[in-house]
């Protein structure tokens, strides 16, 4: 994945159109896996993972895309999480509703969704690897 420019740390999220499964963007396996465990423990949401903590949290509980927290709170965590996406290296003004849309498979070129890697100029999965 290119784009997101992060230097270390890990962003996952399962607000992940079409099909809201867990996606995640990251410069090691374990900090990726770690975002992984977090999102499950929150039973959804968003959160920044480095060097194996969580630096930043948002819950979604409700269908891993809505929140029970207060206006307040979500903009508050909100806030954390991108700042902690600017301190990994990212430079997106969004990178949470960029990586959201990563599997949105009708949009081309390539769509990360849950059969894989799809081509969607070509409507087939494609390699990993070049």
């Amino acid at each position: 994945m290119r784009g997101f420019q992060l230097k270390d740390g890990a962003l996952g999220s399962t607000v992940a159109h079409d099909a809201h499964n867990v996606v995640v963007v990251g410069t090691n396996d374990a900090d990726i896996c770690r975002a992984i465990q977090a999102l499950e423990q929150l039973q959804g949401g968003q959160v920044a993972v480095r060097g194996g903590r969580i630096a930043a949290e948002l819950g979604l509980p409700v269908a891993g895309l809505v929140s029970d927290g207060s206006l307040e709170e979500v903009i508050e965590r909100l806030d954390a999480l991108n700042a902690e996406a600017r301190a990994m290296g990212c430079k997106l003004e969004a990178p949470f509703m960029t990586l959201s849309f990563l599997s949105l498979s009708p949009i081309p070129e390539l769509k990360l969704t849950d059969q894989g890697l799809i081509d969607a100029v070509k409507l087939c999965k494609t390699t990993l690897f070049v």
